[in-house]
């Protein structure tokens, strides 16, 4: 993944192409997903931004989240109820395979267009039209195996 600095600076440059406003709220936000280095729940991301912002309500994490979701900036991991940032901004259409790790919590996001497109493909059969992709998988990461 992209350094945080850098994934910041594309996620405000997105948003001045788009012409959407990246507050510092939701600017923050981001950067905490993406400091966390793991998968984050919404109410983690609060308790963490009370740190620096002690009025923070569970609104404001909701209403940050739903923005950075709209963007593409960060993943929704439906399995764990939890956030990550996404590791290819500005490729809203990309599919994202997050592997999960069962023991330690891990999240790591690779692509691969090539699912993506049999995804496609098998859906059309049933004449589905695909809005997104997130593939969840669960496992073992590696460092876990070596324990």
């Amino acid at each position: 993944m992209a350094d945080q600095a850098q994934l910041l600076a594309k996620a405000q440059q997105l948003c001045e192409e788009r012409g959407v406003r990246l507050t510092p709220q939701r600017l923050k936000v981001l950067a905490l997903i993406i400091e966390h280095h793991s998968s984050v729940s919404a109410y983690e991301l609060l308790d963490l931004l009370k740190i620096s912002e002690p009025q923070a309500k569970p609104p404001t994490i909701y209403r940050a989240l739903d923005f950075l979701l709209a963007q593409g900036f960060i993943h929704k991991v439906e399995s764990t109820n939890s956030y990550i940032a996404c590791c290819v901004l500005g490729h809203a259409d990309h599919c994202s395979q997050l592997l999960i790790c069962d023991e330690c919590g891990c999240v790591e996001e690779c692509h691969d267009d090539e699912l993506a497109k049999l995804l496609r493909q098998k859906s059309e059969k049933f004449g589905f039209k695909i809005n997104h992709h997130v593939v969840e998988s669960h496992g073992v990461c590696e460092k876990c195996q070596t324990k």
